[in-house]
């Protein structure tokens, strides 16, 4: 409320206190002048202590009843000259009671909290402190005129009213308590956008004690009751504060997304309602059967201008790839015929691959090439992803295996942490102690890259031992060979040789029951 509209206001509420306070001044006189003429004119007289009014002697009998008392006439108009004097009384004072309390409220209310713009909740507020007021104020002054007339069995006898009033004004009720938590909390004030579940979304225009009018951006008013908004989810755009926006798009997966984030970024800085305090985020958030799905993030000035700032920012973008030579994405799709290849044999290699990779391991160097493809024929391709152990130390197995793709790491383990002691490439092969030996694994082997390797059973290998034993004195000397990698001290690698290089042998005719 503007000083002056103020001024104006408690001017006229001065004047109206000091035009009912003369009234309530004269008035008694005035009620004294007229009982004082209907004493007279039925010739009456107030006598005693209890104020009993009795017919003055000698005048004229036929102004009394049979019974010598003042007439039923006299009675009734007395009866009505002090109620209606009574209520006189009572709707001054309520008049001046209004007055003051206007006066306070607007001194508080226009005054105080103009500056702190919480112009919703001091609305609200008066009008609840206003009728509160008004209801004690009410009370005591009727209870000044009345005091014969006992309140509490009023009250007591209206309860069944009051729960029917109540039922009724269910709504109104829920409203009003509604109202006075939504401004407690201060959620939004006037001039917040506000989306609503999906009601609807635009700007906050006033705030009552029944509910709340938003503007919508189809310039439409939309009315919701307090009881309503009080339990819907509520997404609030403060005015005057940085919200944030995200406008997506699309482009090619030839396009470089160095040049695109470069490019878009530049362009939204320069629309207007894009704050200049932020700067633009733009980011890859999918990546689509089509394209890139793109997303920019910029923080508006003005809110309510969402909708055009968005429809700009898309706008600069086309003209910004059209001169970049970057490129929308559209739904596309290429088809592909292949033969169907049997599942179980996706990764199997052809037998000349498994082949030329046996004859490459110097342990299969004495077989002949008859004997190199039974092996072949005999082994399965299996493949192991990045960082996917194939074989665990102290694990039983009997298979060993050739790299044909990708490499693998030879890990021990010291002190519960795994240790890197060797790399093997395709062509080099592991698991040799194991398959010849049946012993269980000394070393962890996991894969480095995506690596395919060859799996051999020892079932393949007990003939074509039976049939070169020299090739039993070759495999021991390269397990001999390859146990000295896994023993660091050097004096303890040459006594184990020495110790075991028989050994070896033996277990070898052992497990594959040779003579």
């Amino acid at each position: 409320m503007e000083p002056s509209e103020l001024r104006r206001r408690l001017t006229l509420l001065a004047m109206i206190i000091a035009i009912v306070t003369l009234i309530l001044i004269v008035l008694p006189f005035v009620e004294g002048w007229l009982l004082q003429s209907v004493y007279s004119y039925f010739e009456l007289k107030v006598i005693g202590p209890e104020e009993r009014i009795v017919k003055v002697l000698g005048k004229n009998p036929q102004r009394e009843d049979v019974y010598g008392n003042p007439g039923q006439l006299a009675q009734t108009l007395l009866s009505l000259l002090v109620n209606l004097f009574k209520i006189i009384k009572v709707l001054l004072w309520m008049t001046i009671v209004i007055a003051v309390v206007r006066i306070f409220v607007n001194l508080i209310f226009g005054t105080a909290l103009r500056q702190t713009a919480q112009n919703e909740i001091a609305s609200l507020l008066k009008t609840v402190l206003s009728v509160i007021i008004y209801i004690v104020a009410f009370f005591i002054i009727f209870q000044t005129q009345y005091p014969n007339i006992p309140l509490a069995p009023l009250f007591t006898g209206s309860t069944i009213l009051g729960i029917v009033v109540g039922l009724a004004l269910q709504d109104t009720l829920g409203n009003l308590f509604s109202g006075i938590a939504i401004q407690a909390d201060q959620s939004f004030q006037v001039g917040d956008t506000v989306i609503i579940g999906d009601r609807g979304f635009g700007e906050v225009e006033s705030v009552s004690w029944r509910g709340v009018k938003i503007r919508t951006y189809q310039n439409k008013l939309l009315v919701m009751s307090n009881s309503v908004i009080g339990k819907e989810i509520i997404e609030i755009a403060p005015k005057g504060n940085l919200n944030a926006r995200i406008v997506r798009f699309n482009t090619l997966y030839t396009n470089s997304p160095a040049k695109v984030i470069e490019t878009v970024r530049e362009v939204v800085r320069q629309v207007e309602n894009v704050s200049p305090k932020r700067r633009p985020k733009v980011r890859i958030w999918n990546l689509g059967d089509s394209g890139i799905d793109w997303e920019v993030k910029y923080w508006i000035t003005d809110y309510r201008r969402f909708n055009d700032t968005d429809a700009r920012i898309r706008e600069r973008i086309w003209y910004a790839f059209r001169r970049e030579g970057l490129d929308f994405a559209y739904p596309t799709r290429t088809i592909y015929t292949a033969q169907q290849k049997d599942q179980e044999s996706v990764f199997i290699e052809t037998s000349d691959e498994i082949c030329e990779r046996i004859n490459n391991v110097p342990v299969f160097a004495p077989l002949s090439t008859e004997d190199t493809k039974k092996i072949a024929q005999a082994s399965r391709v299996r493949v192991f992803a990045t960082e996917e152990p194939i074989i665990r130390m102290g694990q039983k197995g009997e298979a060993m295996y050739i790299i044909h793709k990708g490499s693998v790491n030879i890990q021990i383990r010291e002190d519960g942490v795994r240790k890197t002691i060797n790399t093997l490439y395709a062509g080099d092969f592991f698991g040799e102690m194991s398959l010849f030996t049946g012993e269980p694994r000394t070393a962890d082997v996991v894969a480095e890259s995506e690596t395919k390797v060859i799996e051999i059973q020892p079932s393949v290998l007990k003939p074509i031992l039976e049939e070169n034993p020299e090739l039993v004195r070759i495999i021991s000397e390269i397990i001999d060979d390859r146990r000295q990698l896994l023993i660091e001290d050097e004096e303890e690698a040459a006594a184990a040789t020495d110790a075991d290089a028989k050994g070896v042998i033996r277990s070898i005719r052992s497990f594959f029951g040779l003579r």
